[in-house]
């Protein structure tokens, strides 16, 4: 779905229609508030780190979690990522091999297993014994805030700069998936992504700062080219063509994780009509590779500042149990 736009108004109507769904968001809030009290999560064998958020919405999660995979690598270590594979049709668990697809494991394990062994789970318990079994030293979770079944030996909050969290409401009245501060309360640290300074109630420890910046900038000046991106936030990658000079002649946002039909794809060709058809590339995996003619996408890079405040809480971690 695409996130409503009251969400991140203030005007009477968006407060109206806020208001109206509250009820609901206590509801759904005090949800969340109950499995974390009575969760007896499992405690895998070697360290879990969660990239997670308290937002619907897309908050540069993936990416994030792919920067933090590499400065595991760097220090000789072995991480496999771990995902419930939204939209995928496997529970797992299942480790993602090439011969997947977004239709079986979702788009966001094909982008994550391109870096390192990317486990698939509904039950996060059982992907992390499968994590281990295949030679884990650390696992990173891709989202999972909200899931209890499994001990987070680190919790990394991704935090949108720019909107924060919208109206500070709870789902559906408003983006969160709890309130802020009790998510907050479990957090070992928050990430920013992006500019902006987004208030953290109640919350004092570490705050690092993301930056996703599109790669292969160059060959984007001057180019026409309709965009199309079905993403949290479909507006970031409009934006970006635009900041690296792209004539964009068109820009058509779909719901994240949207699945193209075969109508939709020819009609942007057409539009296209001689100019570039480019998408996110978290986009471009959901297609199938005879759809993917005619079609690229904009590379992105996310790096955590000041890396020696990463360095530190990976530093904390310790070895496998």
């Amino acid at each position: 779905m695409r996130a409503p736009d009251f969400w991140h108004r203030d005007d009477a109507t968006a407060h109206f229609a806020a208001a109206a769904l509250a009820p609901l968001g206590h509801l759904y809030g005090a949800a969340v508030r109950w499995k974390a009290r009575h969760a007896k999560p499992y405690r895998a064998r070697v360290p879990v780190i969660c990239i997670g958020n308290l937002t619907a919405g897309g908050t540069g999660k993936t990416p994030i979690a792919i920067a933090v995979a590499d400065a595991i690598i760097a220090r000789g270590k072995n991480p496999f990522f771990l995902t419930r594979g939204f939209g995928g049709r496997l529970k797992g668990p299942v480790v993602v091999n090439r011969h997947h697809t977004a239709v079986d494991v979702g788009d966001e394990p094909l982008l994550l297993a391109a870096k390192a062994a990317t486990v698939v789970a509904r039950d996060r318990r059982l992907g992390a014994m499968l994590a281990v079994e295949r030679g884990a030293d650390v696992i990173v979770m891709d989202d999972g805030h909200q899931n209890f079944t499994l001990h987070k030996d680190l919790s990394l909050i991704v935090v949108d700069g720019e909107h924060g969290f919208g109206n500070g409401r709870i789902l559906p009245a408003g983006p969160l998936r709890e309130p802020a501060a009790q998510g907050l309360d479990r957090a070992g640290a928050v990430i920013v992504a992006g500019d902006g300074t987004p208030v953290l109630p109640a919350f004092d420890g570490p705050v690092l700062r993301a930056r996703i910046a599109p790669q292969d900038t160059a060959v984007w000046r001057g180019r026409r080219v309709v965009a199309f991106a079905g993403i949290g936030r479909p507006e970031k990658l409009f934006r970006s063509l635009a900041g690296l000079g792209a004539e964009i002649i068109a820009a058509v946002a779909f719901a994240d994780h949207h699945v193209y039909t075969q109508k939709e794809l020819t009609d942007l060709k057409a539009r296209a009509d001689g100019a570039s058809l480019v998408t996110t590339e978290k986009d471009f995996v959901r297609l199938a590779e005879s759809d993917r003619d005619g079609i690229t996408f904009l590379p992105v890079k996310a790096t955590i500042e000041p890396q020696d405040a990463l360095e530190h809480l990976l530093d904390g971690l310790g070895g496998p149990r």
